[in-house]
């Protein structure tokens, strides 16, 4: 009994061998370097043709794009056969989608994408001899190695085999996350042992190797899948996902290519299993698919039709929550809700932002208030210090808004309950699923946890191996999490029944604080400034268009344009700094260019709304009455007048003439005239000498030693003393190299040569 699973272990990997029957070169390749699209871009290139020996040649990068092109003969070996192309570069491990990554096109269509963990594409279930392929594939190097091989198969595959395989394999990937002398594993053990008893491997692919083959097969059926199974005590539900950081590693422009290769692989995956279902967020994905393969975006129209593909999100993408303004996040919702409605007829309820860096308390209200239900994330697990103490709860914002929460806890395969990482990039895999349960925190009010299982960043999602697993887990097997494949929108409608009014459903009130990358605050400043400056341009824009609609079109379509400029680049790896060099270049462009728009369509409007003449109009685009100062350039006025006479002095600086004005209105402008003669102009009295050492203004009286310091200050709107009583105010120190301490005083202000400018109200405009 001791070494039962590794003898079951040891017949599992013989028969993955035994499965691949036949394998056939492909050969005769010829090439070009550079980055086409599709098979008729790289015909209508005056880049010649090379030829290409898989046996001798490499192809090299980093960061290069090929395009291989061949034609394949089915051989006569191959005819009435399950036909699979095999290909490899001798790379072997993933990396976060850094690795060469290929799509594949059959005949001019775009078929599948290929990587590291989707090597094989099913061409036929059943080959026919004399059919000629025309092979193409799309090929990027990534950005980790510089040389590869292409070595490309075809396959037989058999099925028998392979159906043996997963199910030998998957109870027994199990055995990792049981109790070693359990009994349910001693169980599970006894029935796959027996399985394999049936089996004689001493002629591979003799009829004495396939009747052994079909009694253990129908043995296992039976006692297993149907005997042992059927048990549902907890329930994983599983939705396929590939998570694409829309910039990171790599730039956008790499992403659309991420895009077509991933959700070729997912549509391909589903026409041979008709269990999966998937989903994808962030409508911008889809606007790159639809741009780049309006041929696969009408095939994943049409999965949604057929309810086996998920557009939900939420947000246009997965954005930064931390330093994207509330009016962005609105922005967010609004654009991304829009798409997934006018597009596939979808309302989204779903926030789903599984790798951002942390959450404002201010979300939920947001998010109640864009029709947004519910809210999924995973990655504030990895706290370093204040763990999260639970994985479904309701999340109070700061206004009192609740939204039903679930933060996914799925582990990596084998990895240790202690460790609190968890992954959106999921293995549908017996190991990983079991963790997740056990990891789980709520088990006493739902025994139900949300899997989002797929390799992710341009990995295309889940395998064939995690769909085998699925339809094995889908039984119900006595002592493994039962799995069921469902949208993430049906998991949070039954979660809200299942627990919306459990009296233990806890509460977490406020910010979801991320601990572990503090940088998203100053990393890149320059990035985050001109996301600031955007945002409130934009928002000034709109205003002025409203108020000069009747004079000048509303900009609908530009307005929409920049606005998608900007909420791209608040997603979670460009605007916190996390992206590579090459990202922040194209964003100092992205924002330039809205600058130079802003400031040409803002004057548009002012002069639409403002008479030319001689006064000045002042604009106030802030939601209150203001008092501020503005800065008027090149004015050599030495007052400004109001519509009631009021008059306010102009002072003459470096910077340009500098007035103090009272009472703009919200959201609007006023009208001043010019006034030249001093002779009107009366001294405001801002300041009233009362003796030596006392002066009053409007809001303060202070009274001052004979050392210039203060020793009261009281504040007249509130009512109270400001220095205490025995203390003075108003130390001014200069400092050389090091500082010179008095004992006597107790409240200093310090003076710098240097100081901050903060501009962050740029919203006063002026205009002649």
């Amino acid at each position: 009994m001791e070494f039962l699973d590794k003898r079951i272990k040891g017949i599992c990997n013989e028969l993955k061998k035994l499965s691949v029957k036949q394998t056939f070169p492909v050969e005769n390749w010829t090439f070009k370097k550079g980055n086409f699209v599709h098979p008729e871009d790289a015909e209508k290139s005056k880049i010649a043709w090379e030829a290409f020996d898989s046996r001798t040649m490499h192809w090299y990068g980093p960061d290069q794009h090929y395009w291989f092109k061949t034609e394949y003969v089915v051989p006569k070996q191959l005819n009435g056969k399950r036909m699979w192309l095999h290909v490899k570069t001798q790379i072997d491990e993933w990396d976060d989608g850094k690795n060469p990554q290929f799509l594949l096109f059959v005949n001019g269509i775009a078929t599948q994408g290929i990587d590291m963990n989707h090597r094989d594409v099913l061409l036929s279930s059943e080959a026919v001899e004399g059919d000629v392929l025309c092979l193409e594939i799309q090929s990027y190097t990534g950005i980790l190695h510089t040389e590869f091989n292409l070595i490309v198969e075809m396959r037989e595959v058999d099925y028998d085999i392979e159906k043996l395989y997963y199910d030998l394999w998957v109870p027994l990937s199990a055995f990792s996350r049981m109790e070693k002398d359990g009994k349910v594993r001693r169980d599970l053990e006894n029935i796959l042992n027996n399985a394999i008893n049936y089996l004689d491997l001493r002629s591979p692919y003799s009829d004495n190797f396939y009747k052994s083959l079909s009694e253990g097969s129908i043995y296992l059926d039976k006692a297993l899948y149907s005997e042992m199974s059927g048990f549902s005590d907890v329930i994983a539900t599983c939705i396929g996902h590939t998570h694409i950081d829309v910039a990171w590693w790599w730039t956008v422009e790499q992403t659309r290519e991420k895009v077509g290769r991933s959700f070729a692989t997912v549509l391909k995956l589903m026409d041979e299993y008709p269990n999966y279902k998937f989903m994808s967020s962030q409508p911008q994905l889809y606007v790159f698919l639809k741009e780049r393969y309006p041929e696969l975006y009408l095939k994943v129209k049409e999965k949604i039709t057929e309810k086996r593909w998920e557009p939900e999100g939420g947000m246009w993408v997965e954005a930064d929550c931390n330093l994207t303004s509330g009016e962005s996040l609105v922005r967010q919702f609004m654009h991304g809700k829009k798409f997934f409605q006018e597009e596939f007829g979808i309302d989204n309820k779903v926030l789903w932002l599984p790798d951002v860096f942390g959450y404002s308390g201010a979300l939920p209200q947001i998010m109640k208030k864009c029709g947004i239900d519910y809210f999924m994330t995973t990655k504030l697990a990895w706290n370093q210090f204040n763990k999260i103490p639970n994985d479904t709860m309701i999340w109070k914002g700061i206004d009192g808004s609740e939204v039903l929460t679930h933060l996914i806890t799925t582990l990596g395969v084998e990895q240790p309950i202690k460790d609190f990482f968890t992954t959106y990039n999921g293995m549908l895999h017996p190991d990983s699923i079991m963790g997740g349960w056990e990891r789980y925190q709520n088990k006493e009010i739902n025994n139900d946890i949300l899997i989002s299982y797929g390799y992710g960043d341009g990995g295309g999602g889940p395998t064939r191996e995690m769909l085998e697993t699925s339809i094995r887990m889908e039984k119900g097997i006595k002592g493994i999490p039962k799995v069921r494949q469902e949208f993430s929108r049906t998991y949070f409608d039954e979660l809200q029944e299942r627990v919306g009014d459990n009296k233990r459903l806890p509460v977490w009130e406020g910010e979801f604080y991320f601990e572990y990358h503090r940088g998203t605050y100053t990393s890149m400043a320059r990035n985050k400034r001109s996301n600031r400056k955007a945002e409130l341009g934009l928002m000034n824009l709109e205003l002025l268009s409203l108020l000069a609609k009747d004079h000048i079109d509303y900009p609908t379509d530009e307005l929409d344009s920049m606005w998608k400029t900007i909420l791209i680049n608040q997603f979670h790896d460009i605007l916190p700094g996390t992206s590579i060099h090459e990202v922040y270049e194209v964003t100092k462009a992205e924002y330039e260019e809205v600058a130079e728009k802003l400031e040409k369509m803002k004057k548009e409007r002012v002069k639409a709304l403002v008479k030319a003449g001689e006064g000045i109009t002042i604009f106030n685009t802030t939601g209150y009455l203001r008092n501020d100062s503005v800065n008027l350039g090149d004015c050599s006025a030495k007052a400004l007048a109001d519509e009631d006479g009021k008059l306010y002095p102009v002072q003459q600086t470096k910077d340009g003439g500098l007035v103090y004005l009272e009472n703009l209105p919200s959201k609007g402008y006023k009208t001043f005239e010019k006034v030249f003669t001093t002779d009107v102009i009366q001294p405001m009295n801002y300041f009233n000498r009362v003796s030596d050492f006392e002066i009053e203004t409007p809001y303060y009286k202070i009274k001052l030693d004979e050392k210039g310091l203060f020793s009261s200050i009281y504040d007249k709107e509130y009512d109270r003393e400001i220095v205490q009583e025995g203390m003075k105010a108003n130390l001014i120190r200069m400092y050389e190299d090091k500082p010179i301490y008095y004992d006597n005083w107790d409240i200093d202000i310090f003076y710098t040569e240097k100081y901050w400018d903060v501009d962050s109200y740029e919203s006063m405009e002026w205009t002649e």
